[in-house]
């Protein structure tokens, strides 16, 4: 049994090594980074791999958070003259919510762009 385990193993190895070794040998560019990419014939003024700032994220998290707010108003919308005042009551909670979560945001300093 023990035999047959290594076995595996070094066939396994083999085929790794093997797609490796043809990837080497019919591979078109060897430095894929530093070929540059067309773009309307312009050099490129960053890095292809260039990372964005960890605010973007936070940015994008907030725009995102939002946009779902709208989602709840809009069908609330419609049904608030059928629901009445329950349904008033309930959106107020729902927007105390999310203003507790802007006020969170700020003192945080999410929104702050220095």
């Amino acid at each position: 049994m023990y035999a047959g385990a290594a076995g595996m193993a070094l066939v396994a190895v083999v085929v790794v090594a093997g797609c490796y070794l043809v990837h080497r040998a019919v591979v078109v560019a060897r430095e894929p980074l530093l070929v540059l990419p067309f773009q309307s014939g312009w050099r490129p003024e960053e890095h292809a791999l260039s990372r964005y700032h960890v605010r973007w994220y936070l940015a994008t998290l907030l725009f995102l958070a939002f946009d779902v707010e709208m989602l709840f108003m809009y069908p609330w919308s419609v049904v608030v003259a059928e629901l009445g005042a329950t349904a008033v009551v309930e959106m107020f909670v729902f927007l105390a919510g999310v203003l507790a979560a802007v006020v969170w945001a700020w003192r945080e300093g999410a929104l702050r762009w220095v």
